[in-house]
């Protein structure tokens, strides 16, 4: 605050004009002069982060930077510039002084208020809201007396505050919109959208005489359903072969069945859910199965249940009964039918047949005597060796 020293009692005095900041957000300050009279020979004290501002009839006189000075016709333009004294210069002339802050105002707050609608191409239409901090000072303290704090005798931040912050967000959603770029790489593009929104709002900054020196983006968001969805994505990823996760889960599911120390009925629940899990953990072994192992399974099936079963003759897989399209393939099956002779009785069979319909004899073809080498039905001689083949009786 000014501090006004009194050095006889002639009201002959000289003034010294200060300005102590004990604030964190004070931008102006209006120092008080009794009926507006400066005394000449008064000192004007103006501390680093300072600028004095003479307001004379309503004009701003002259703006002074750090330094100590003294109000005479010497040294001080403010003379000059004002012209005509009254009473010249030794008696007092009026003149309002404004002390502006120059330093820089950090952590200020800015955030969208209502959602900014993006075309992303992963998501469609998202809406995404943002937030984070900005720090300005006064560059021309002129410009923001006359465009901002006119005659106030003390300006604050929250003072124009509101307004700045919607010019923030207009300059952040025009730079979001004109950058394109998609919502999962956001957050590795915090640094560049702050300093594109920051060139584009310099100019509307300057118009109050302030100038906005940083620009941070905290966070973008996205509404909490493509949240959601990001994070299903983010799960199915970790998790790997789903397959295998299922049978996991069944095996734990199993295991707390055992456990369950409930007797009587919750015995036979506890079962009857063991039998369950037991059937959805064999489906899903049966689906983790590769196709390999699937298609032996379907070659082998009829001979472990016993049923008739008849091959497919495209991929040779097992069909139980006399279906007409292979169950594993979906070729037809009647070009199945194909028949081979007896070995004895020559009587036609189907092909794999391992005894005869007709005279019971097992169907297995006939060795070389010589080389063991199986020959076919009604050869007379080895295709190996060249050994004579007795016809079998």
């Amino acid at each position: 605050m000014g501090i006004l020293d009194r050095v006889n009692p002639f009201n002959q005095f000289i003034e010294v004009i200060e300005w102590l900041d004990d604030s964190s957000n004070t931008m102006l300050y209006r120092f008080p002069v009794k009926d507006q009279e400066i005394k000449n020979g008064a000192k004007l004290t103006v501390r680093e982060s300072q600028a004095a501002v003479f307001v004379f009839q309503g004009q701003v006189a002259d703006v002074f930077g750090p330094g100590l000075y003294t109000i005479d016709g010497g040294n001080t333009p403010i003379l000059s510039k004002i012209g005509a004294w009254k009473y010249g210069f030794n008696s007092p002339f009026k003149s309002e002084v404004y002390f502006v802050n120059t330093k820089q105002f950090t952590d200020l707050k800015w955030g969208t208020m209502n959602p900014v609608m993006m075309r992303d191409a992963d998501f469609g239409m998202v809406r995404l809201r943002a937030f984070g901090i900005y720090t300005m000072r006064v560059s021309d303290p002129r410009t923001f007396i006359k465009e901002v704090a006119g005659t106030n005798a003390h300006f604050e931040t929250e003072d124009i505050e509101g307004q700045l912050k919607r010019s923030l967000v207009s300059g952040f959603t025009d730079a979001l919109g004109e950058a394109k770029i998609p919502a999962l790489d956001l957050a590795a593009s915090y640094d560049e959208l702050g300093k594109i929104a920051r060139d584009k709002l310099r100019e509307e900054f300057a118009t109050f005489g302030i100038e906005l020196t940083k620009f941070f983006v905290e966070n973008i968001s996205l509404p909490p359903e493509v949240e959601a969805a990001m994070d299903k994505r983010t799960s199915m990823g970790v998790l790997g072969d789903a397959q295998r996760y299922a049978q996991f889960q069944a095996a734990d599911a199993m295991r707390d069945a055992a456990q369950n120390p409930s007797g009587g009925a919750g015995l036979g629940a506890g079962l009857g859910a063991g039998f369950a899990v037991g059937g959805a953990m064999a489906n899903a072994m049966g689906s983790a199965m590769n196709p390999q192992q699937q298609h032996q399974q379907n070659t082998q099936g009829g001979a472990a249940t016993g049923s008739a079963t008849v091959k497919c003759p495209k991929c040779g897989a097992a069909n139980a009964g006399s279906p007409k399209f292979c169950n594993d393939c979906g070729a037809k099956m009647e070009t199945a039918a194909a028949t081979v002779p007896c070995v004895k009785c020559g009587a036609e069979l189907r092909e794999g047949a391992k005894f005869c319909g007709e005279c019971g004899s097992k169907q297995e073809k006939p060795k070389c005597p010589g080389c063991q080498a199986e020959v076919s039905p009604g050869t007379k001689f080895c295709n190996e060796c060249g050994t004579k083949i007795e016809t079998a009786e």
